[in-house]
């Protein structure tokens, strides 16, 4: 089924790079206001008619296995003649973006047609005009099927820029061997017989959105004064000792060791747990739970834009967005998929960390695009708190 790599690993190597006491973790996204091109800086062509080609960056384990004859891949190029160069280089949203950074805040081409980048990043690189913006008229599917709590999204309001891949949930985790169930983020900071064996991510975003939520302020619309408020509390529980440190994804091994009781949790990494540990169950708080996405973009200078949004529109297949969840386990943002997933694998038809019902999905929340100013501010404030 699923591959063993998580797609959420994107501040694994930045809060690593954290704790060892320097800010490197916040100044790859500053300085970047001379680097902004717009469409009539950096104008580009679509060689779709001539050329049947197709550059894609994905993350890895993100797409069903390519070797196989009936791969959505093979199936993909058959259906429409477009040779796919696809490839799993997005390791890192930071170090993806240290990558393309150059080239394309000078209006120089990547030589890639799509990248695939989480919400946060996607957000940045749009602002800095550095992505094509869509036809729509080529994606019908898109348009049918996209599920309804991701149509809308503060930092692309329409899609006009960005189309999700796959999306999945934050929410909290904890270990029913150990440790009564744990029903909110709050009692993460509070609850006295999980100090010191919790654990947060050390992606600031999907943080500090709880955080937010816990002081009573809005993640997607939040003044200075409730962002203080907010962390000014997570530092009240890092010195307190509730928290044992922030992590990437390497909370699933802490987790599963019984070396922490609880912690934030990436649903897609849940499924993964549960499958060797039942005992590992996924909550959502009463804080509610942060929902993102894996956009597909198509950068500027991409010479197949075309063909970028036909693989796009295929992609939202009710069918072919089924086989694809069958084998990822993260949130298909398809409309329809699920029906389809009855024929392929009945047993993941019910999984909510899946395919959640509108109930599941009215629980989610975003958290608000920001400035220049504000995200070089706040991560700041978070650099300051998380590096002790």
């Amino acid at each position: 089924m699923a591959g063993a790599v998580s797609r959420r690993t994107l501040m694994q190597g930045v809060g690593a790079a954290a704790f060892l006491g320097g800010s490197a973790a916040v100044l790859p996204f500053f300085g970047t206001d001379g680097a902004k091109q717009t469409p009539a800086s950096c104008p580009s062509t679509d060689l779709s008619e001539s050329e049947k080609e197709l550059i894609i960056s994905n993350w890895q384990a993100y797409i069903d296995p390519m070797g196989q004859d009936d791969s959505t891949l093979n199936d993909f190029q058959d259906a429409t003649g477009i040779t796919v160069s696809y490839t799993d280089d997005v390791t890192d949203n930071v170090e993806f973006f240290a990558k393309i950074r150059n080239q394309l805040g000078s209006c120089e081409p990547i030589e890639r047609d799509i990248i695939v980048l989480t919400d946060w990043m996607a957000s940045r690189i749009i602002q800095l005009g550095w992505i094509q913006e869509l036809d729509h008229d080529n994606l019908p599917n898109v348009d049918k099927y996209l599920l309804p709590n991701l149509q809308q999204v503060p930092w692309d309001p329409g899609r006009k820029y960005s189309v999700p891949w796959q999306s999945g949930l934050t929410g909290v985790a904890y270990n029913a061997a150990l440790v009564d169930e744990v029903g909110s983020f709050s009692e993460l900071l509070t609850r006295s017989d999980l100090k010191g064996k919790v654990t947060m991510l050390s992606e600031m975003r999907d943080t500090m959105g709880f955080m937010l939520k816990v002081v009573g302020a809005d993640p997607e619309k939040f003044t200075d004064e409730e962002w203080q408020e907010a962390i000014d509390e997570l530092g009240t529980a890092v010195g307190d000792g509730q928290i044992r440190q922030f992590t990437g994804n390497e909370y699933v091994r802490l987790l599963g060791s019984g070396d922490i009781v609880a912690c934030e949790a990436w649903s897609g990494d849940v499924i993964q747990i549960q499958f060797d540990n039942p005992d590992i169950k996924f909550v959502v708080p009463e804080e509610g739970l942060s929902l993102w996405s894996d956009n597909m973009l198509v950068p500027n200078l991409a010479t197949h834009k075309a063909n970028a949004e036909a693989w796009m529109n295929y992609y939202y297949d009710p069918k072919v967005a089924a086989e694809l969840a069958a084998w990822v386990n993260y949130i298909c943002p398809v409309q329809g998929a699920r029906e389809e997933m009855e024929k392929i694998d009945p047993s993941l038809v019910d999984n909510p960390l899946i395919f959640p019902d509108d109930d599941f999905l009215a629980a989610t929340f975003n958290f608000m695009a920001l400035s220049e100013n504000e995200a070089k501010v706040y991560e700041q404030d978070w650099s300051d708190v998380t590096e002790g």
